[in-house]
């Protein structure tokens, strides 16, 4: 499976977040065998956010878009996504009775905000999804994400996203392997291995240079497991290797 992370914000791009989403759904989803090949960070922009999703639904087989889904006028990502996919924005039912108990349970609890506050809680627009989409509701987070066709909208929120993602992680499963071995042997010397081992071997091989700390590391991954130990095997007879830092 090929996958696509769309993370948007005009805070990520002003550099007052940390894009952290990005990193975390890209290891969760290469531990289970599946190629993320593209990365993008885009700003709070319906337009664009419904450009990319229109283009990358039919490029890759699975989208994900994180980010700019909550309740505030800046939140446009579930409309653009409806945008991007041809698809009217409905009131899903069952998603606006849980959050009526949910915001019902927060005045229960929090009087004084309320009373202090004046809350102005959309709730039709915080439970509307593009038409024919699946929900995605969690305890973690107010507004639910949501899966149409093959985009993943899941909530900005790191904590929410990854309680979001939980529900649909086993839908990233793929066949791809990968295997590291570390090296003390600087980058520049490596060449003639990796170029070798390619052209012996159906794999693709990342190579991450050594720094004052730390040694460089090989990944050599593929679809065929015996293709990538085959691969691995004929490395270390090429190119001198030691123990992984961690078990050290």
């Amino acid at each position: 499976m090929n996958v696509a992370i769309v993370t948007v914000g005009d805070e990520l791009l002003a550099g007052t977040t940390t894009n952290t989403n990005a990193a975390w759904l890209a290891t969760q989803i290469t531990e289970r065998g599946s190629t993320v090949e593209r990365i993008l960070t885009i700003p709070d922009d319906r337009a664009l956010i419904a450009d990319y999703v229109a283009r990358w639904a039919d490029a890759f087989d699975a989208v994900i878009v994180t980010g700019g889904i909550g309740g505030t006028p800046d939140d446009v990502t579930v409309e653009a996504v409806a945008d991007g996919l041809g698809r009217d924005l409905v009131v899903h039912e069952r998603i606006r009775d849980r959050l009526l108990e949910k915001a019902a349970a927060f005045r229960d609890e929090n009087p004084d905000l309320v009373d202090e506050y004046d809350l102005n809680l959309d709730l039709d627009a915080a439970a509307s999804i593009p038409e024919g989409a699946t929900p995605l509701v969690t305890d973690a987070g107010w507004a639910p994400g949501c899966v149409v066709e093959n985009v993943y909208v899941l909530a900005g929120i790191p904590d929410e996203m990854k309680a979001t993602f939980a529900d649909v992680a086993d839908e990233f499963q793929g066949d791809a392997v990968a295997r590291t071995i570390y090296t003390p042997a600087p980058e520049g010397s490596l060449h003639d291995a990796l170029e070798g081992v390619t052209d012996e071997f159906d794999v693709t091989v990342g190579s991450y240079p050594r720094g004052e700390d730390r040694p460089g590391r090989l990944r050599v991954r593929g679809t065929d497991e015996r293709a990538v130990e085959a691969a691995i095997a004929w490395l270390r007879e090429r190119v001198e290797t030691m123990e992984s830092p961690a078990s050290e």
